[in-house]
């Protein structure tokens, strides 16, 4: 279903840019990796039927290799739910887009077809478990008619599939983006505005469709409860962010108190302790969950006031945490 959010994400890939870096940074293929992605070129997603007629502004690249074209076919999906179904929606898709190119005589110089790599990108809240193949989607038949099930696989970028710190080692666009849609702390989106300033000194035309598209994302999210005015530039979003911070971590303080009411006020602040710790530091180990489960009122209110401020746990925890 078509969002603000959707919209978003098909504006960023809509850039060569970020096609050439989810391929380079996310796509495990040599041959892939070869290619010149300065010869990337957008096709139109006209091939699209009256039926699929909400699918027309799908994201379609084609790359040359040699005197040929290799159509990439990029579906974006941004339900926070699986599609069970993906595999034989990427089929459909595929067939309307072969079935446009031979209508428009865009087929090899031999008559077969060009390849076409499905690739779903999917940043929901859980981890995919669709097939990614057709074949997978009908049941075991037996005899000849097994032979004669449809195959089709799509590959599948999650986003969820990767930490922040493997992320985090990447000098790639689509890195960023993952790492921003699922900040370690609030302070991890300044450090990203910072490396996207550097990054794209002489773009000025994705500085400003970045920075638009980070206020959307933050303003998005529930958890983050920021409002920032309407900013297209990204140093001035980082300036505006910065100030914005205390206020953001304060939000996350006051929700897990909140969520942690009908369970007593220490339960509250141990909750808002950990959802703060999350946030600014990634997977809490079990022993800091251990202290904190036993420790006092007034000590998690202390550990609190400290999670601004600290550049680690063991500033707050001491030196035997890891």
């Amino acid at each position: 279903m078509a969002n603000t959010h959707d919209t978003g994400y098909k504006l960023l890939f809509s850039t060569p840019e970020l096609v050439r870096d989810l391929i380079l940074g996310f796509v495990p293929d040599e041959w892939l990796h070869g290619l010149d992605y300065s010869t990337l070129e957008r096709v139109p997603g006209s091939y699209v039927t009256e039926d699929f007629s909400n699918r027309a502004d799908d994201i379609v690249w084609r790359v040359k290799v040699g005197g040929e074209w290799v159509y990439l076919y990029l579906l974006i999906e941004f339900q926070s739910s699986v599609d069970k179904y993906m595999a034989l929606r990427m089929m459909v898709y595929g067939g309307l887009l072969y079935q446009d190119l031979i209508k428009r005589g865009e087929v090899l110089a031999d008559g077969r077809l060009p390849p076409v790599l499905p690739i779903v990108l999917y940043n929901g809240s859980q981890r995919w478990s669709a097939v990614t193949d057709v074949f997978e989607l009908i049941p075991p038949v037996p005899g000849l008619v097994e032979q004669f099930k449809p195959r089709l696989k799509y590959l599948l970028i999650d986003e969820n599939a990767w930490s922040d710190s493997e992320l985090a080692s990447l000098k790639n666009l689509v890195a960023a983006v993952f790492r921003i849609e699922h900040p370690a702390s609030p302070e991890a989106i300044g450090g990203l505005l910072s490396l996207l300033d550097e990054w794209l000194v002489e773009r000025p035309d994705l500085r400003r469709m970045f920075a638009l598209w980070i206020r959307a994302t933050l303003m998005r999210k529930a958890e983050y409860r920021i409002v920032l005015p309407r900013i297209d530039d990204l140093q001035e979003l980082n300036v505006m962010l910065a100030e914005r911070l205390e206020e953001w971590a304060h939000a996350y303080k006051a929700e897990g108190r909140v969520e942690g009411k009908a369970e007593g006020k220490a339960e509250g602040e141990a909750l808002a302790l950990q959802k703060l710790l999350k946030k600014r530091f990634g997977a809490v180990p079990s022993e800091v969950l251990a202290k904190i489960s036993v420790a006092s009122l007034e000590q998690i209110d202390a550990w609190l006031d400290q999670v601004l401020d600290a550049e680690s746990l063991d500033d707050i925890f001491g030196p035997t945490t890891c």
